[in-house]
């Protein structure tokens, strides 16, 4: 027997090639996941292409993909200037949502009384469509931007108040007996032991409520129906109803799109960044 065929030597010829073979997984998969999103909304805007050139379909029912990037680029001016104004109601409502959120998940995991006594209307309050309470809310508040906040802000902060809640209920409790028993006072067991193991839950709300933020935006632009300076992409696709100008619909449509997607991904990176060195999740995903 040589010594290329003892056993030690085909065990490590066996690792080498396991490790090429994840190597080779790993390399496939970076590329797929851009590859193949792309590959489909390819095929996907083509197949639309077609079934508006074979099927002769006005534009004023469903406009081909083409004249839709044509007209925003036309339209960029009014689109974009409504798009400032959807993205300053979406953001603000999200910071709100985020200090509002995070404040009362503490507020609840340090009073079990104050968790008992309003948690159950912070539900109700989620499980209320936000179109239903619209309407009451620019009755009583006359200011119009204060309006659409306050709308927005209550779809985007119960995922929020949700996750940092649990979050900061589900530390170890191990590492809880372990900080009494060193002395640690309830606001440094919150500071360096609570928070951080929340940070995670709080992200994965975060990441939720950024989108369900520019949803509220978006439906309290559509209850609210005001034209002029400081219209949002909602009325200007009211508006483009009104006049059968659906290509300008499909493009605000796409903006509104755009951004959602924006969003996630900004808060996934953030979300990554703040994780990546220590937290499970994170690490499995660079491995």
């Amino acid at each position: 027997m040589t010594i290329a065929d003892t056993p030690l030597t085909r065990a490590e010829a066996e690792v080498d090639a396991e490790e090429a073979r994840r190597a080779r997984a790993v390399r496939t998969e970076s590329v797929a996941k851009w590859v193949l999103p792309a590959l489909v909304f390819v095929i996907m805007v083509v197949l639309w292409d077609r079934l508006v050139v074979w099927n002769k379909i006005p534009h004023y029912i469903l406009p081909g993909p083409g004249l839709v990037v044509e007209t925003l680029v036309k339209d960029w001016p009014i689109l974009f200037e409504a798009l400032l104004v959807t993205l300053q109601i979406t953001l603000m409502a999200l910071a709100v949502a985020v200090i509002g959120g995070v404040g009362l998940a503490i507020l609840f995991n340090q009073s079990r009384f104050a968790e008992m006594s309003f948690y159950p209307y912070a539900v109700i309050l989620q499980v209320t469509p936000v179109v239903s309470i619209a309407p009451l809310i620019f009755i009583y508040v006359d200011n119009r931007t204060a309006g659409l906040l306050l709308c927005a802000w209550i779809v985007a902060f119960f995922p929020i108040l949700a996750n940092t809640t649990l979050g900061l209920n589900s530390t170890d409790h191990n590492l809880r007996d372990l900080f009494r028993i060193y002395g640690a006072t309830r606001w440094q067991r919150l500071r360096f032991l609570q928070l951080p193991s929340a940070l995670p839950y709080f992200l994965g709300g975060l990441r939720i409520a950024g989108g369900l933020s520019l949803i509220g935006a978006i439906v309290a632009e559509y209850v609210a129906g005001t034209g002029g300076i400081g219209s949002g992409l909602a009325f200007r696709i009211l508006e483009a109803g009104y006049r059968l100008n659906i290509p300008r619909m499909f493009a605000a449509l796409l903006l509104i799109a755009v951004s959602g997607v924006v969003i996630f991904a900004g808060l996934s990176f953030l979300s990554h960044m703040l994780l990546r060195k220590w937290h499970e999740s994170a690490i499995k995903r660079e491995t």
